[in-house]
């Protein structure tokens, strides 16, 4: 436990993901748990600037583009500060904790102790969640045909995309959902299958719609295909087993939604949440994962896992 706040600095302050983070970072500031180091506006793209106020940090948050961040950690010459790379430069790297701590002990473990960890993908996180526990379970096989929806909201494009979506003459396709990632080679795919240790791609379909937060990832499932066959129930009890009292992930009662019997995409909006819900029948099973595509989706799971690592109390 830190007797003085924890100096923390953000590279890449002023993007989406910066600028929230701050926001995230609020109360651990009211309680003076962490201090922020400012870079000053005109030394913000100058490298040595940048690799002193790294140096002088106990944590820094990469809030960058992937190559950028690669670069930044190479800036930092101090193996004692703490990087937390919010990018997808390092999610599947040596040496790098991946920071979900819920996934299983020793996931929560690495982030404790680790000097680098990779904040997890938004898309990945609700996969991830679902996946992870039932391959480790060895319900799962390695090669099942998986299949991935994940619809977010604007707000994880960054600032051009919410620019677009917010600009009054905005064009009149984005009123509708809108599929992306056609190529089948969306950047989370590597830490998918990384993580969930699979030896099939999954067939992974990304939907951004018109409202600012919120991610619904929703995975399906042929129940003869598994290793066992299992009932929507017998699922159930796995995942909800695995996230007994886990962090920032529940589980909801078997079959149970917030909307009746709908699911929006925004129902843990403004939340460091994630939920799960199972539903479906004795041959097809439905996993779905709710959760902020900027909470339990970036900046919120960037938070959590400083908080771990520097041990600061959970309700902060």
């Amino acid at each position: 436990m830190h007797k003085r706040p924890i100096q923390v600095y953000i590279d890449g302050q002023e993007g989406t993901t910066g600028l929230r983070l701050r926001e995230q970072l609020g109360p651990l500031l009211d309680r003076k748990e962490v201090e922020l180091l400012l870079i000053p506006p005109e030394k913000r793209k100058d490298a040595e600037a940048r690799a002193a106020m790294m140096e002088s940090s106990d944590a820094t948050f990469l809030c960058l583009p992937d190559a950028a961040a690669v670069e930044a950690a190479e800036l930092c010459r101090d193996p004692r500060v703490v990087l937390f790379d919010a990018s997808t430069a390092h999610r599947t790297s040596p040496g790098w904790a991946y920071g979900f701590p819920e996934l299983s002990p020793e996931h929560e473990r690495a982030v404790r102790e680790s000097n680098r960890i990779a904040v997890p993908g938004c898309h990945a996180s609700g996969f991830l969640s679902l996946v992870y526990p039932l391959r480790a379970a060895g319900i799962l096989p390695a090669d099942y045909p998986l299949v991935c929806y994940s619809l977010t909201g604007y707000t994880g494009g960054g600032k051009n995309m919410i620019a677009e979506y917010e600009a009054p003459d905005r064009s009149p396709l984005l009123d509708a959902p809108r599929q992306y990632g056609l190529s089948q080679n969306h950047k989370h795919l590597r830490e998918m299958v990384h993580v969930a240790n699979l030896s099939r791609v999954p067939i992974f379909a990304p939907i951004v719609a018109d409202f600012p937060q919120g991610m619904q990832t929703s995975i399906p499932l042929y129940a003869d295909l598994l290793s066992e066959r299992k009932t929507p129930e017998e699922i159930h009890a796995v995942l909800a087993s695995h996230y007994e009292r886990k962090g920032h992930v529940h589980v909801l009662p078997f079959g149970e939604s917030f909307d009746r019997s709908f699911a929006s995409a925004n129902l843990l909006r403004d939340s460091n949440e994630l939920s799960i819900s199972v539903h479906g029948n004795e041959d097809r099973i439905l996993l779905l994962a709710h959760f902020d595509n900027l909470g339990k989706g970036a900046s919120g799971a960037a938070v959590q896992c400083l908080r771990l690592r520097f041990g600061l109390s959970e309700d902060a």
